[in-house]
C-alpha cells in the first residue's frame, strides 16, 4: 500500500491519513502490514484527576525526551522522536470534543520530531479513546522513539492506561482530597510514579505523606516501589527528577524481565479485544438482523422468554452453523 509506504519512509503527511484512517475504522490492513515494524518505542502514560497539570507537565517533559534522544532505549544520542496522544472528553450528543490539550501544547507543534495527535474519546471509558492503542501503534511504526498517552482526565475511571503503557505516570495534586480519592480509585495501584504536582500549593507536603502512608499500608509489597516526586510543571520544576524516574523504572523492568513479560501480557490482551471486537461486529450486523431483535424485544418484554435465554440462544446459533436460521423462540 502506498500510504504504509510511505509512512515508514518517514513522510508526517502520511502518517496523519494514516491515523485518520484509523479512527475511522478504514485500516485493518495497513495495522497489520505496519505490525511488523513495531514494538522498539518506549510508551509513557500519563494520568490523574481534571485540573491536575497532566498537559502542561507533558508539555516540559516532551523537550527532555527529545534532548535525550534515543539514547536511553539503546539508540544513539543524536535527537529523539516523540508521539503525543491527547486524549479530550467528547460530547455525549455531537462526539466533538474541544482538544484543549492540543492548545496547551501549542509550543510543542512546532519542534522537529514531535508529533501530536488530539483523540476525542466519543464515550469511551477508562480515560482512553477507542482507536488509541492502534494511533499508538502507527506512531511505533513511523519510528517514535517515545510514545506519551495522555487520559481525558474524568476522575475515579482511568484505569486502561496501565495495560497500553510501559510506565504509568499519575498526577495528582494537593487540592481536594486527591491522595484519598487516588486510592479509592485504584490509581496507586497502576502508578510506577506518583506526581504531587502544584507541590507551590498549601497541603503538598501534607498529600505527600499521605501517599507514603497508603503505599505502607499496603499488604502486598511490589518489587518495584513507585517513588513520589514533587513538580511544578507550569515553571519546570521536578521535570528533570521525574524523567530519571523513568529512566530507573525502564532499567528495573529490562533487569527484572517484566519489561517482555508486560508487552506479552499487552498482546494476549490486544488479541482477545480484537476477537471481542470481532464477534460483537458478527453479531450486530448479522446474527441480531435475521433473529429480528425487536420480535426478542418482544416476547422479553411480555414475558414469554427471558433475556438470560435469549442471550444462551443468540450466541448458540452464533457459533453453530447449524442452528444459524434456526429462529431462537418458536410459534
Amino acid at each position: 500500500m502506498w500510504l504504509v509506504e510511505q509512512l515508514l519512509k518517514g513522510d508526517k503527511v502520511a502518517l496523519a491519513r494514516m491515523i485518520t484512517k484509523v479512527e475511522n475504522d478504514d485500516a485493518t490492513e495497513a495495522l497489520g502490514k505496519l505490525f511488523s515494524y513495531t514494538g522498539r518505542a518506549y510508551q509513557i502514560g500519563i494520568t490523574g484527576p481534571p485540573g491536575a497539570g497532566k498537559s502542561t507537565l507533558v508539555d516540559k517533559l516532551t523537550p527532555e525526551l527529545l534532548n535525550k534522544g534515543n539514547s536511553a532505549i539503546g539508540g544513539s544520542a543524536s535527537g529523539g522522536k516523540v508521539g503525543i496522544i491527547a486524549v479530550d472528553p467528547s460530547s455525549p450528543f455531537s462526539h466533538g470534543a474541544l482538544l484543549g490539550d492540543r492548545i496547551r501544547m501549542s509550543d510543542l507543534t512546532t519542534r522537529e520530531g514531535v508529533f501530536i495527535r488530539s483523540m476525542a474519546s466519543r464515550g469511551s471509558l477508562g480515560g482512553l479513546a477507542k482507536k488509541t492503542k492502534d494511533v499508538a501503534l502507527v506512531f511505533d511504526a513511523f519510528g517514535m522513539d517515545y510514545i506519551v498517552i495522555e487520559t481525558i482526565g474524568v476522575g475515579q475511571v482511568e484505569l486502561d492506561i496501565a495495560g497500553v503503557c510501559d510506565t504509568t505516570v499519575v498526577i495528582l495534586v494537593p487540592e481536594s482530597g486527591d491522595g484519598v480519592q487516588a486510592m479509592k480509585a485504584g490509581l496507586v495501584e497502576i502508578a510506577d510514579i506518583i506526581i504531587v504536582n502544584k507541590s507551590d500549593h498549601e497541603g503538598a507536603e501534607r498529600m505527600v505523606a499521605e501517599l507514603k502512608f497508603i503505599s505502607e499500608l499496603r499488604t502486598t509489597k511490589r518489587a518495584w516501589e513507585y517513588p513520589i516526586l514533587k513538580t511544578v510543571a507550569t515553571e519546570g520544576k521536578g521535570v528533570d527528577e521525574l524523567v530519571s524516574a523513568i529512566w530507573s523504572h525502564k532499567e528495573y523492568l529490562e533487569k527484572s524481565g517484566d519489561f517482555e513479560r508486560n508487552r506479552k501480557k499487552r498482546v494476549k490482551l490486544r488479541i482477545s479485544e480484537l476477537v471481542e471486537n470481532k464477534i460483537r461486529r458478527r453479531l450486530e450486523k448479522d446474527v441480531l438482523k435475521e433473529q429480528n431483535l425487536d420480535k426478542l424485544v418482544e416476547d422479553v418484554y411480555y414475558k414469554k422468554a427471558d433475556p438470560f435465554q435469549i442471550a444462551d440462544k443468540i450466541v448458540e446459533n452464533s457459533f453453530n452453523p447449524k442452528h444459524r436460521n434456526t429462529p431462537i423462540i418458536s410459534g
